[in-house]
């Protein structure tokens, strides 16, 4: 069987990043849309290393006879087209973050909540999870199976990719500036970004977090249990491709970080490379372009009575985003799949 797919927002590093790996995967395919807003139209997207995709005007489409919408452009698109393309009998996938704490909108990371969606949603969408929530929970499930996790500290470093192509390009513009002493103003970020850290991601809030550290503790929560006890301080920091995470885990029970290399050896989407030497971890700059989550500096934490500290890396355009929207979509055919041949 073959699907007709739709990519929303299909000109920007996401969209174009979903493009990619639908074709790597060989998804099933019979027909593929590229959407976009009325200032992208007549614009070409790769499909793949041979196929180029005009793109088509979003706010014309019909959604009819779609069976898949990717959506990857933002909250306010998703708000207004997303339930227009699921009342027309798409199942939408939707990558903002607009629909991922709503009640009865599965929010999910295939290995770890994958069997969510084989019960019956009501509103044909499906959330993506957070850049960070993704690798975060991923790296988190195999241990929680073996111990329940109380409390989670993080600090996250994320690339600049995750705000998208223009804070890219601020990104190489300033670092060319600097070694010819130009004046390059910051525009996408409050500060510049270029031989800098800003721990700032999304507005604040009243209590003095921001939006990018509530996310991934309600998602966190909602993704694996909402028991555990999640804080998150978000940093953004001079590196094109890929988001790490430090993080210290207290457990209710005991458990050994040769349990956790244990686990995680069984475990789909996550690889243990970590070995205490001088480059015997895994780096942002080795993980673009992968599809795994990388473990590193997995250790025991000495303040709690049980406890972890684990270095995460993962690729925040693939499986961060447009790998984990595929492999939705590739899990909800394998499931429909599975029933046909249990009824026959």
């Amino acid at each position: 069987m073959t699907y007709k797919i739709a990519v929303v927002g299909a000109t920007g590093t996401v969209g174009r990043e979903i493009l990619s790996v639908l074709e790597e995967r060989n998804f099933p395919t019979n027909k593929v849309v590229a959407l976009a807003s009325e200032s992208s139209i007549g614009k070409e997207v790769s499909y793949g290393e041979k196929d180029v995709l005009k793109v088509e005007p979003l706010a014309h489409y019909d959604f009819s006879g779609t069976d898949f919408a990717f959506f990857c452009a933002g909250s306010e698109v998703a708000k207004t087209y997303a339930p227009k393309a699921a009342a027309a009998g798409a199942i939408v996938i939707d990558h903002s973050s607009h629909f991922r704490l709503e009640p009865g909108v599965p929010l999910i990371v295939p290995e770890v909540n994958g069997h969510v969606l084989d019960k019956n949603f009501k509103k044909n969408i499906i959330a993506n999870a957070n850049c960070i929530a993704i690798p975060l929970t991923l790296a988190l499930k195999p241990l929680h199976d073996i111990a329940p996790i109380k409390r989670v500290v993080i600090s996250t470093y994320q690339s600049v990719s995750g705000a998208g192509q223009r804070a890219m390009d601020e990104l190489f513009h300033q670092t060319k500036a600097m070694f010819v002493n130009e004046d390059q103003k910051p525009q996408e970020f409050t500060k510049p970004i270029a031989f800098n850290l800003i721990p700032h991601i999304d507005a604040f809030n009243k209590d003095g977090s921001t939006g990018e550290e509530e996310k991934i503790i309600m998602e966190t929560r909602k993704i694996l249990d909402p028991s555990i006890k999640v804080t998150a301080t978000c940093v953004r920091v001079p590196v094109f491709i890929g988001h790490s995470i430090s993080a210290t885990i207290e457990f209710d029970s005991a458990i050994t970080p040769d349990q956790a290399r244990q686990a995680y050896g069984i475990e789909k989407g996550v690889v243990v490379l970590d070995r205490p030497e001088e480059d015997g971890y895994i780096t942002p700059l080795e993980i673009a372009g992968e599809d795994m989550v990388a473990i590193s500096r997995l250790r025991q934490d000495p303040t709690v009575t049980h406890g972890l500290s684990l270095w995460i890396v993962g690729d925040n355009l693939r499986k961060g985003a447009a790998l984990n929207g595929v492999q939705i979509a590739e899990t909800l055919i394998n499931q429909q799949a599975a029933k046909k041949a249990i009824k026959h």
